[in-house]
């Protein structure tokens, strides 16, 4: 299964090694990913104000520095996470896994740290950069200096409104796992477009929330 990771994130790896690792969790068992996630987050925060520098020349430096904070935090890591399924790909201990791990926004905020590390020490610098401007490309065109970043149902929202199209409806298709580890499916439904997408999450705001990222990508196709 890691190849559909691999695709989703647009790397693959020579040393399967370091996928394997950044994909375990200390419940699992060792090595496990805590020393990559210390690597991905210097990766990550040094490509993130690169980004911020060079498309906001304009920007002050503390106004920059509240925006990559605000890209950089677990909410942020965890809905990118989210757009990867990457939870389904965690190596987990019995525990976690009984209680939700794999969906556990601290979790999964970790796990793609960890694997920005992985795929730095695999591969370099510039590959790891391009990795990470890639999934935060969203984000990172959304945002309007002075105004705080817009989560992807949001942008979703507002771009329709621009097209004057009607906007989308959200719906639950399903439910999953015990009542404190519980799973929600929702499918993003555009008819005006002909686009249906589905996201899961261990709340239906974070199923919403993946499935509306997923519409955005649709929608971005040629």
């Amino acid at each position: 299964m890691a190849y559909q990771l691999e695709r989703a994130v647009g790397h693959t790896f020579s040393d399967s090694s370091l996928l394997q690792t950044a994909l375990t969790h200390r419940s699992h068992s060792s090595p496990h990913n805590e020393r990559l996630e210390f690597l991905g987050d210097s990766i990550l925060n040094g490509v993130i104000a690169r980004q911020l520098f060079d498309r906001f020349p304009d920007v002050p430096e503390g106004d920059l520095s509240r925006l990559r904070a605000n890209l950089v935090r677990q909410d942020s890591l965890h809905q990118l996470a989210l757009s990867l399924s990457l939870g389904k790909f965690l190596r987990l201990g019995e525990g976690e896994l009984k209680s939700g791990g794999s969906q556990r926004p601290s979790i999964l905020a970790d796990a793609l740290e960890a694997l920005f590390g992985a795929i730095w020490l695999d591969a370099g610098y510039d590959v790891a950069s391009g990795v990470i401007v890639r999934l935060y490309d969203g984000l990172l065109t959304a945002i309007v200096p002075g105004q705080p970043i817009k989560d992807a149902k949001t942008r979703l929202q507002e771009i329709l409104q621009g097209k004057r199209l009607p906007l989308p409806k959200y719906l639950l298709i399903g439910t999953e796992g015990e009542a404190h580890a519980q799973q929600f499916k929702i499918a993003c439904e555009i008819d005006s477009l002909r686009i249906r997408t589905e996201g899961s999450g261990g709340s239906r705001r974070a199923a919403e929330q993946m499935a509306a990222e997923r519409a955005l990508e649709r929608m971005q196709q040629p």
